[in-house]
């Protein structure tokens, strides 16, 4: 009976008090039913009915500003990859929906919002970009533009879209050398910056620092042409959003904005007193020895403590607050469960405790080649970090725990993907083979695509059957990913879970680790580093073999 909201890949029903729905023949009926009439009506919609609409509504705003972001975006990386995120945020910077895209990046846009507009506020026709670690960044592939959404001169809240772009300067193609040490050498640093101010954009400026950097971009070009979808889709989200408070107005929407946020507070806390949370800890370790460290206290609110977590790393696995928040937000999603979007009100009653001058919360200055490097935090520290958290709550065992950067370029050009393998099985379910997870959500680069646009040749591309851990619900299992080359390139590596192999829980057993190998045209196999740049020569071909992830439970008879 209704009220009630009937959902399908496709569309929304109402069912409105007064009527019920039937499922007859496998079709769903609508009829009337007649209802006493009682002293007190009313005509509004129930508030949950009202909240589940605008919930819609607001989802809706930033799922055509990523459908316009794809369709006018020039690279692979954003265009086929889908490795890009967009959101709406509300007046404080707090994160309201998101479309279904990257998880490490929408879960960082609300610190990076709020760090911005302290630093740069933003009026009517505003833009800013930044890539900056320090205002919220993940890595410096990352260009985030943010706009503010102004109705009759009250702002309502912002608009924001993060894409990785496979290109962006550093000391090595694909702008994540694997042996950075610094900020400078990983890429073009862009602080807060006015891209379009007043409604007037200003590409000279951006081109001047992608042209200037110490180690200057290989396609402008293309950063330009992806910087300018970008932009059109925070246009598209500001007309969509001006539809939408010309027809309820800013009261109304900016109230239900605070109700979605209100009702994620109230679902989390909802399940932290159903689990009791009596000091949870875990430990997970980097495949260099670093040690991740995390534990977990709930009395009124939830802490999450991550002291005894390594020092700022020497090399690029160095993550921010900002990742650190998109991991546990994601994490507190999964422990809650249902549909409700990935919503700020989830870290309302979560206090993090990172310490300063740790892998997790590393000291920046305003000079580049002081700041540690980064790009790695982004991918693979993400991933690890959700590891770590999934072990503390015991929602199920490890996946693969990496992104599998793998990276190859040369003077004219960077190519970058990154690439699935299995996830960790869990009370009453197998792990998924061959999937992205976690806290990336992008795809893999069609065959045709991928050849058409590079000098290579995609040989295998298969399940890597075996990999996953056994248990009485299997791991899944990884990828086999093969490469030959017709040109020479070089290639870089950045993974993680080639020496620690994915936990299994409850007496699953572990899934196998990844590897990596060069085979030269004589045929001669050499085995690589989870993490480093190497030269490749033409005919020789490059074999990637993902890990698998942690089986659950002591395997039957």
């Amino acid at each position: 009976p209704g009220p009630a909201v009937l959902y399908n890949p496709f569309t929304s029903i109402i069912v409105n008090p007064g009527w019920v729905v039937s499922l007859i023949r496998d079709k769903l009926i609508i009829r009337q039913i007649k209802v006493e009439k009682r002293a007190a009506t009313t005509t509004s919609r129930p508030q949950a009915v009202e909240l589940a609409l605008f919930t819609n509504r607001f989802k809706s705003v930033a799922e055509q500003m990523g459908s316009l972001l794809q369709r006018t975006a020039l690279s692979v990386n954003i265009k086929e990859r889908l490795d890009f995120s967009c959101a709406l945020l509300d007046k404080e910077g707090r994160l309201v929906v998101n479309a279904p895209h990257i998880p490490v990046h929408l879960g960082s846009l609300g610190i990076c919002t709020r760090a911005v507009i302290q630093q740069l506020p933003l009026s009517a026709g505003d833009v800013v970009i930044t890539n900056h670690p320090a205002f919220g960044g993940s890595h410096l592939p990352d260009v985030t533009l943010i706009a503010p959404v102004y109705y009759k001169g009250q702002l309502t809240g912002y608009l924001a879209n993060r894409a990785h772009h496979a290109e962006i300067g550093g000391k090595a193609p694909g702008s994540m050398p694997a042996d950075a040490q610094n900020l400078a050498t990983e890429g073009v640093v862009i602080p807060p910056t006015l891209l379009v101010r007043a409604g007037q954009p200003d590409w000279q400026t951006i081109t001047g620092i992608l042209q200037n950097a110490s180690y200057p971009s290989r396609s402008i070009k293309d950063n330009i042409a992806d910087f300018q979808a970008a932009l059109a889709a925070i246009v598209e989200g500001q007309k969509a959003m001006q539809k939408l408070l010309d027809a309820h107005g800013a009261d109304t929407v900016i109230h239900f904005m605070q109700q979605l946020s209100k009702l994620a507070t109230g679902k989390l806390t909802g399940k932290l007193e159903e689990l009791k949370i009596n000091k949870l800890t875990a430990t997970e370790y980097l495949d260099d020895g670093s040690k991740l460290q995390v534990t977990i206290n709930y009395n009124d609110r939830l802490h999450l403590s991550f002291a005894g977590t390594a020092a700022t790393h020497k090399g690029n696995l160095n993550a921010t607050e900002a990742i650190v928040n998109g991991a546990v937000i994601y994490v507190l999603k999964l422990l809650i469960g249902g549909e409700i979007p990935l919503n700020e009100g989830l870290m309302e009653q979560v206090t993090l405790e990172i310490p300063h001058g740790s892998l997790l919360n590393p000291r920046f200055t305003d000079d580049p080649f002081t700041c540690p490097a980064v790009v790695g935090g982004n991918t693979e520290v993400s991933q690890r970090l959700v590891d770590t958290l999934l072990k503390a709550f015991k929602l199920a065992a490890c996946s693969q725990g990496t992104m599998n950067n793998f990276l190859f370029g040369n003077d004219q050009f960077g190519y970058y993907e990154t690439i699935g393998g299995g996830t960790g099985a869990g009370k009453g379910f197998n792990g998924a083979d061959a999937v992205h997870q976690h806290m990336t959500n992008t795809q893999i680069t069609d065959p045709e695509i991928l050849e058409f646009r590079y000098p290579v040749k995609l040989e295998e591309f298969a399940v890597r059957q075996g990999s996953g851990g056994s248990g009485r619900w299997r791991g899944g299992n990884g990828v086999v990913r093969k490469f030959v080359f017709n040109e020479p390139v070089t290639i870089t590596f950045l993974t993680q879970h080639r020496q620690q192999a994915p936990y299994g829980l409850a007496g699953g057993q572990p899934g196998q680790v990844g590897e990596q190998l060069i085979i030269n045209s004589k045929g001669k196999e050499t085995k690589l580093a989870g993490i480093g740049t190497y030269n490749i020569a033409a005919g020789d071909r490059v074999v990637i073999r993902t890990p698998g992830g942690g089986g659950y439970g002591e395997p039957g008879p």
